[in-house]
């Protein structure tokens, strides 16, 4: 089988760009400038509608680190609900102690409550005081999955740590490797690595198409969008490698 492709994408027609580019799955997020937050359950639902592939929207009440008051906590399980109903087929989840490790009571409540979805743990993985204690933590909470770049800005620069964690991980759990992550690396990572599904934003900036600007705001008005062609092109490498 061939590495899978996971797609971040931040709206709607993002996802349906993805999808049609051959995407796997689509990791559904709103608020790029702050790492993703929970998009608004008409976006979710209309995705839900429209896509075929995979939705694991992102359950993050809102920017910034992964240590949530209880309000935050209450809004994370309701989304979590919000997405069962939806028909969603799995989420994005995240939550961390002071002591950057991981919230191993409230983080499994959240898969309790997603039973059936699946479960990823997004990267406040890479916050984590201990990557290897963090894995066995997020092992025994039930994720089926971990978003990381190895407790590096990038994957490519986090390389060897994630192959330490594959081989740990021993098939117990996915390790998917992600953030920065375009065609001209992912072959590396892929043979470096041994993971078997990749994380990808694959995106480009896209500025409106406004006639009238006024000049006076002194701001530019574009927005994250994903990016068919790039998508196509990992697509086609993962392929060829498989065959």
């Amino acid at each position: 089988m061939r590495p899978l492709i996971e797609i971040c994408c931040y709206n709607l027609s993002s996802c349906l760009v993805a999808q049609a580019s051959g995407a796997d799955r689509i990791e559904f997020c709103d608020n790029p400038a702050e790492g993703g937050t929970t998009p608004s359950y008409g976006a979710i639902s209309l995705a839900r509608k429209k896509l075929q592939v995979p939705l694991f929207p992102i359950i993050r009440a809102r920017g910034g680190d992964f240590l949530y008051n209880d309000d935050e906590y209450l809004i994370m399980q309701q989304d979590v609900k919000t997405c069962k109903e939806i028909g969603c087929d799995g989420v994005v989840v995240g939550i961390l102690n002071q002591d950057g490790s991981i919230d191993k009571k409230r983080s499994a409540k959240l898969v309790q409550i997603a039973y059936p979805m699946s479960v990823t743990f997004h990267r406040a993985f890479d916050r984590t005081r201990n990557l290897f204690d963090a894995l066995e933590d997020i092992i025994d909470i039930g994720c089926e999955r971990i978003l990381t770049s190895g407790g590096m800005p990038t994957a490519l620069e986090g390389t060897a740590c994630i192959s330490q964690l594959v081989k740990q991980a021993n098939e117990r759990i996915i390790i998917m490797p992600g953030a920065g992550i375009r065609s001209g690396n992912i072959e590396n990572l892929v043979h470096s690595t041994r993971a078997e599904e990749f994380h990808s934003s694959a995106s480009r900036h896209v500025t409106g198409s406004m006639q009238f600007l006024n000049l006076e705001m002194n701001e530019n008005l574009y927005y994250t969008a994903s990016d068919g062609e790039e998508v196509k092109r990992i697509v086609q490498l993962l392929h060829a490698l498989n065959r």
